[in-house]
């Protein structure tokens, strides 16, 4: 075991070196003593743990060219590059109960009020990114005020994650705390996470010409508030999903709680959110969502490749409150089918903004490339030459309980929504829209 003092200076060399030395070594810990450890990039070998002792910060430098040597095969939002980095490695951990405090806050470069977010830099490194490589463990840390991502692991098999806790700021984007990308076999467990962007979220991202799959992943026991989505699958859905689990989770504080999105070709199969509690509330345009318990959506938005089918998806024994209604809605050539709702009571309550009272169906073509004399950010929001946010749809006739429109073998078990007695405005005299 290697153990590594707290010092002043960058201890980026020093770190790499014992990390090295472990996996030549056949592996072994590397512990990071009580107190600072300044550092640059990182890059985890076979073998090997990083143990951030009791009290000991691992503190990344707030400087994008410091992560060069870190460069990711995926880019997202524009980031190419992590701090902490592995590739095709094996029996790989990180583990507590210290914690990593990264510089999200030196890549805040303006605020956009309008729309209730930060403006993040151009570009912004991910704090951790493991790719291709397996028995991979993430225990015990706390990792605080990341830039973008927090953890992103790609094309991965046979994952945990423990007990691991995500604290970003609440309305810099793209903060999302755990990605799980074209991944297989992964348990997430007793992770609390607290951020601006999604909370749990899965992904089939394209991976230069490889599109992998996100098969047997298992999320329990665990708590996230998200001004996005807090338990999420999409909207990079380029290939398959299958075999997908939330159970037991409570979503707090968030806007939206549970929610499934193909937009990029892949299919979406055999999903079950059961037992979760959740607390809804509206956020500005800003944010995808307008405080919607669950959400399915369905749309084209690549002329070359049309959205996937979702079906085989249940959600049960889902309680608590929402400002926006349930949603699930196909706009595209493909279909939503086999949908279940059992034993689901929510207490629809009036928000304070009025978003809520919109479907909101971004991301859409418009947020891929936008137009150039249209205001907004890529990916976010974009303004139409009307000045609406594109993508947010008012309900026909109001705001009801829950709208699924041209839904196959949609099945309601269960189902009820509470409603003020008094409708406020803009509210839809009919509880549940089918057809």
């Amino acid at each position: 075991m290697s153990l590594i003092t707290a010092t002043e200076a960058l201890a980026t060399a020093t770190i790499q070196s014992a990390i090295d030395a472990a996996a030549a070594a056949g592996g072994g810990r590397v512990t990071l003593a009580e107190g600072e450890h300044n550092t640059g990039g990182l890059v985890l070998r076979s073998g090997v743990e990083l143990h951030l002792a009791a009290g000991a910060v691992l503190k990344p430098v707030p400087d994008y060219d410091a992560y060069a040597g870190n460069i990711s095969g995926v880019i997202a939002e524009g980031s190419d590059r992590a701090i902490l980095y592995a590739k095709g490695a094996t029996n790989i951990a990180i583990t507590g109960p210290g914690r990593i405090f990264a510089p999200g806050q030196a890549y805040i470069v303006g605020e956009d009020s309008s729309v209730g977010t930060f403006t993040p830099a151009q570009h912004r490194p991910r704090v951790l990114v493991f790719e291709n490589c397996r028995d991979v463990r993430l225990d015990g840390i706390t990792i605080e005020d990341s830039p973008m991502w927090t953890l992103h692991l790609v094309a991965c098999k046979t994952v945990s994650v423990t007990r691991v806790t995500v604290i970003n700021n609440e309305r810099l984007p793209n903060t999302d705390g755990l990605v799980i990308d074209s991944c297989s076999d992964v348990i997430v467990e007793n992770v609390s996470i607290a951020t601006a962007d999604d909370g749990v979220c899965l992904k089939t991202s394209r991976q230069g010409d490889t599109i992998g799959v996100c098969r047997n992943i298992t999320v329990r026991n665990c708590q996230v508030a998200s001004q996005s989505c807090a338990l999420k699958l999409g909207t990079e859905s380029f290939g398959d999903f299958d075999n997908v689990v939330f159970e037991d989770c409570q979503v707090l504080r968030s806007n939206r709680a549970l929610g499934i999105f193909s937009r990029d070709g892949g299919a979406i199969t055999n999903v079950r959110f059961s037992r979760i509690s959740l607390d809804c509330h509206e956020t500005a345009d800003g944010f995808w969502g307008s405080g919607e318990a669950l959400t399915i959506t369905l749309a084209d938005r690549r002329a070359d490749r049309p959205a996937g089918s979702i079906s085989g998806i249940v959600f049960e024994d889902i309680t608590g409150s929402m400002e926006g209604a349930l949603n699930i809605v196909s706009t595209g050539q493909a279909q939503i089918s086999d949908v279940r709702l059992s034993r689901i009571e929510i207490f629809q309550r009036p928000g304070k903004l009025g978003t809520g009272r919109y479907c909101d169906m971004r991301p859409t073509a418009a947020d891929l490339a936008p137009a150039g004399h249209l205001a907004g950010r890529a990916n976010a929001w974009i303004r139409g030459q009307d000045g609406a946010i594109i993508g947010l749809v008012p309900y026909p006739g109001g705001m009801p309980g829950l709208y699924a429109p041209g839904i196959s073998d949609l099945q309601l078990l269960g189902v009820e929504i509470h409603r003020p007695k008094q409708l406020p405005e803009g509210w839809n005299d009919a509880v549940i829209i089918v057809d």
